[in-house]
Formats: structure tokens, sequence, C-alpha cells
């Protein structure tokens, strides 16, 4: 009896034991291929949870109301920034990352994260232009440059068909890009420079809209849309899928673009440190790096993911700029509180306006 009692609470204790072995994941929506996942869950014999978030601001807010019990997060660098002066995360244990040499040297040790302290690069992507080639070679508009989007002269033509993210940093960025300037100025005549530029293009755009622009471009209510590199790939795909007679091209305007390069880190109060690290790990190697960008088209930082990448998409300029253009390339960085405020009410008055 007393050996059957014995046999009957290691059974009752196994999934218990099972149940804590969970990597909870904190992740943007469809940023992981559902084989990479399967793939960590036998190579740790543990099971991973996602929640989901849709920007950073929303991240951000989240853990800063006191959430917790995420182990990983992918947050953009700016965000990292923010965590990071916030001391919401855990410095990594780089003994526990071999596989962070295959970061390339040029996204690894940033000015957000000096010697990768607290992140490791995930994926990247560039907030662009994306066209409807059909249309806008039948109307004659060139798209190379910020004044496809900014001059009303060319908006004309294309009046109602166009879209703008609706994210004040990135707008403005774009703005600010197209009059020569970094996307980080924080100079008040500059950005009223800026303000003023959007205001005038404003009429003639459809919507401010960062949700459903994919969609409307592959069925061809859109012809222009300011957008994300991948979010491109992805009209793309889907305009060819549904047989359109037009292909969505992406479009890098010639004074630079922001460059989002995201990244994985652990927050704090991670629940299994542990598996955060084996997690961080092996999405360093090569193969599962590699499956994003065959997923969504997304920009890789990973070396050694390259030669795991469809050749068609690593030929892709907009997704792997050669050195000239990454060179226009800048990252947004966290504003101070005076700074943000500015921005916020110059962000308010151009949605009212």
């Amino acid at each position: 009896m007393n050996k059957l009692l014995l046999v009957l609470a290691l059974l009752i204790s196994l999934p218990a034991a099972a149940k804590d072995d969970v990597l909870h994941l904190y992740n943007w929506n469809n940023y992981m291929s559902d084989e990479t996942i399967k793939r960590f869950e036998t190579f740790c014999k543990c099971k991973v949870k996602q929640t989901y978030y849709s920007d950073n601001d929303e991240l951000l807010a989240k853990l800063q109301a006191g959430a917790k019990g995420y182990d990983v997060l992918v947050p953009t660098m700016s965000a990292v920034e923010a965590l990071i002066k916030r001391n919401a995360l855990l410095p990594l244990d780089h003994a526990q990352l071999p596989n962070l040499k295959n970061v390339m040297p040029v996204y690894a040790n940033t000015p957000f994260d000096p010697d990768n302290k607290f992140s490791v690069p995930y994926a990247m992507s560039i907030t662009l232009l994306g066209y409807n080639d059909q249309k806008l070679k039948e109307l004659g508009v060139a798209v190379d440059s910020w004044a496809t989007l900014f001059d009303p002269a060319i908006l004309a033509k294309i009046k109602g068909k166009v879209t703008v993210l609706d994210s004040q940093r990135e707008l403005i960025a774009a703005a600010l890009k197209y009059q020569g300037y970094s996307v980080n100025e924080t100079d008040e005549a500059k950005l009223k420079e800026a303000r003023d530029i959007i205001l005038k293009a404003k009429p003639y755009w459809a919507a401010f809209n960062a949700s459903s622009y994919i969609k409307e471009l592959t069925v061809g209510n859109i012809w222009l849309a300011h957008g994300y590199s991948n979010d491109m790939f992805q009209a793309n795909t889907d305009a060819h899928a549904a047989k359109r007679p037009f292909s969505i091209v992406p479009a890098l305007p010639k004074e630079g673009a922001v460059l989002a390069l995201d990244a994985m880190v652990i927050h704090k109060s991670a629940p299994r440190p542990d598996l955060a690290h084996k997690f961080l790990n092996f999405m360093l190697d090569g193969k599962n790096a590699a499956d994003l960008t065959n997923m969504i088209g997304s920009g890789n930082p990973n070396a050694d993911a390259l030669r795991y990448i469809k050749p068609e998409i690593k030929a892709i300029k907009a997704v792997f700029p050669d050195t000239e253009t990454a060179r226009k390339l800048e990252m947004i960085k966290d504003l101070n509180s005076k700074q943000l405020r500015y921005v916020t009410r110059m962000w308010t008055e151009i949605k009212l306006r």
C-alpha cells in the first residue's frame, strides 16, 4: 500500500513540475513563427506562453503600471533605452549567450545599450513608402523621395489614395528627414517646420493608419502608404496571392529613413531567467533567427542567419539596405519629459487641424 501511495504521489506531482517550466514571452503579434516556438519547446522541454502588444507605448505603460510575470520582452531600442532608465531589466549573463557573436557589429553595442548589457538584437524594419506600381506608373509619379508624401504638387495626383502612420514620432521623423534634419531633432523651430509640412500635406491624405494599411494596399484602395518594410513585404505577398494586377513596391526615400531595431530583453521580475537566457541564445542561432525574415520579410541583424534566408528576400534593398543606404538610416531615441510634452502638443495640433 505504501508503494502504491508513493507512485500516486509521484504521478500527481509531475504535472505541477511541468506546469512551472513555462517561458512567458511578451511580444508583438505575428512576430515569431509557430515552428520556431515548437522547436524551442522541444529543445528546452518546456512551454512558451505568448502575450501580445501592439506598440511600444502599450508595453511601457503596462509595465509602468506594475505588470509582472513576463520573462522575455521584444521592445524597439528606444523602448529598451526607456526600460534601462527605469531599472526594469535584468543584466544579461553573456556566458550563457555564446551565440551573441552572430550579431552583425553594426547592430551590436548601440548607444541605446552599450556592450549589449541588457539586450540582444532580434529583427529590424525600415519606415518607408510602399506603393502600387501599376497606379503610380500610370500617373507618372516617382517614389524616391519623401516629397511623394509631403509635396502638394505631387499629392494632387493621388489625393485620397495615401495613408500615413498614426504615430507621432514616425510621421514627424519623416518630415524632418524630408527637410534634411535628424529624426531626433529637438529644436522647436525645426519641429515647427516639420509640423507645417505635415499640415500642408494632410488634406491630400485619406487617413492616419497604422493598423489596416496592409489590407488597403493589397486590395488597391490605397496607392501609397507610409509604413514598415516588413508590412510592405506582406502586402506584396498578399497581392500576388490574390492575383492582383499590381505589385506593392517598397521605396527607400533618398533623404534617409527610420531604422527600427527590435531586441530581446529579460524583465527584472522574470519568473524564469534561466529559461529566458536559453531562449535568447536559441534565438541568436542563425537558423532560428532566419525564421522570422522568411515569414514576414523583416530585416535581420544576425550574420549567421543570412545563409538560411531566402535569396529573393536577401535581394530586397528595403529589407537589407546597402552600405550607402544604411548610413542614412537613424534609430529614434527616447525623449526627455519636456521634449515629449512639446512633441505631443504638436501632434495633437496636427490631428485636430
